[in-house]
């Protein structure tokens, strides 16, 4: 099995615990090899209510920007700057099959310390 496969194996595994509400929805991230994805996923009828890509303008801008921790903390940042606009405090943390630590650890700090409860 490659390491993809093992982290979609993990991923399946937590979903099956793990389901957002409107009340509290999903923060679900993905790292690729270049890009960092961010959502808040309401389940119960399938709809994202707001996300962050580092594909987005206003973190392209940035010459660093690329699957690091620097531009994870950034991230976690403005998906609660955008969640607060909405009345969205308390989400459960979806890491995508990924360990908890390095880039998912800093994004998910920032995102505490930016008000979000998980």
């Amino acid at each position: 099995m490659s390491a993809t496969d093992k982290r979609k194996l993990r991923h399946t595994r937590l979903r099956k615990k793990l389901v957002g509400t409107s009340s509290r929805p999903r923060l679900a991230v993905h790292f690729s090899g270049r890009h960092i994805t961010a959502q808040l996923i309401d389940d119960s009828v399938g709809k994202t209510l707001v996300s962050v890509n580092t594909t987005e303008e206003s973190l392209r801008a940035n010459k660093g920007t690329g699957a690091n921790v620097a531009t994870a903390v950034q991230v976690g940042k403005l998906i609660v700057e955008r969640a607060v606009a909405q009345n969205i405090k308390q989400v459960v943390f979806d890491r995508g099959g990924f360990k908890y630590h390095g880039k998912v650890k800093a994004l998910a700090d920032a995102a505490r310390e930016g008000g979000f409860e998980f």
